[in-house]
């Protein structure tokens, strides 16, 4: 059986996968080392050709300078719309680190080696329970959808605008820090006080030398205590997925 495909059908699947790609190699929690090199560029290839009958009617034209221009156009726009998504999903990283600062885990760094660095024990939790999450719940077909509505809202042949992008990335950071917060604070209020309370044991009896059970006393709140951010986790990361979504088809002129 032989296959015929025209020029732009076959221009238009390339550069929609080289998008995909890029996308693929910054968004989370695809951007994972754990997934193969091979395995992300056939999700790509999957992610882009059902889009190709519609990519296929606005393409450049088939000469090599357009196309090198218009493949470089789709790698910045992939990583661009992967960064936004990456931003929310760093509010649940964030949040983790905050706890591992003021519960006394952050000088315990240990070598993770899914992404082959050294990370924090609460956040790098926070993490994995937040992935879980996210597949559990279906929520990472919301954020392929996000995605793929790109290819309708921004065509092949679009220009990102990069006043919306700076914009983006403005209020992105701003609610990135105020999730963590949010997801960490309750934890993080208990901590404070029993600082709060140490300096005040401390100044009525030096004697018993307490912030030398400081960090045993913290580390012991922070395990007992964990459970009460966890909760917050499933509806706080539905809010992230809702507005990285909408982040993406935003920035995509949707």
């Amino acid at each position: 059986m032989a296959l015929d495909f025209s020029t732009a059908t076959l221009l238009a699947l390339l550069l929609g996968t080289m998008r995909a790609s890029a996308w693929l190699v910054i968004s989370p929690p695809f951007n994972t080392r754990i997934i193969p090199a091979p395995v992300k560029a056939l999700l790509a290839l999957a992610l882009a050709l059902p889009m190709t009958p519609t990519l296929a009617k606005n393409v450049p034209a088939a000469e090599v300078d357009a196309i090198l221009v218009s493949s470089a156009e789709q790698v910045v726009v992939g990583a661009a719309l992967g960064f936004i998504t990456a931003l929310f999903f760093a509010a649940v990283q964030a949040a983790g680190d905050m706890i591992d600062l003021f519960g006394g885990f952050s000088l315990a760094f240990a070598f993770d080696p899914l992404s082959q660095t050294s990370t924090s024990v609460f956040g790098r939790f926070y993490n994995l329970i937040a992935v879980t999450l996210l597949f559990a719940s279906d929520g990472h077909q919301m954020v392929l959808r996000g995605f793929l509505n790109s290819y309708k809202t921004l065509p092949l042949t679009g220009t990102l605008s990069l006043d919306k992008l700076g914009r983006l990335l403005s209020e992105g950071i701003g609610e990135m820090f105020m999730s963590a917060v949010q997801i960490a604070g309750p934890l993080i209020a208990v901590l404070f006080l029993a600082d709060v309370a140490l300096g005040l044991l401390n100044r009525v009896a030096p004697a018993l030398n307490a912030f030398g059970l400081g960090f045993p006393a913290k580390i012991f709140l922070t395990l007992s205590l964990a459970g009460t951010a966890i909760a917050v986790l499933p509806r706080a990361l539905d809010g992230l997925i809702e507005t990285a979504t909408k982040a993406v088809v935003g920035i995509a002129g949707g």
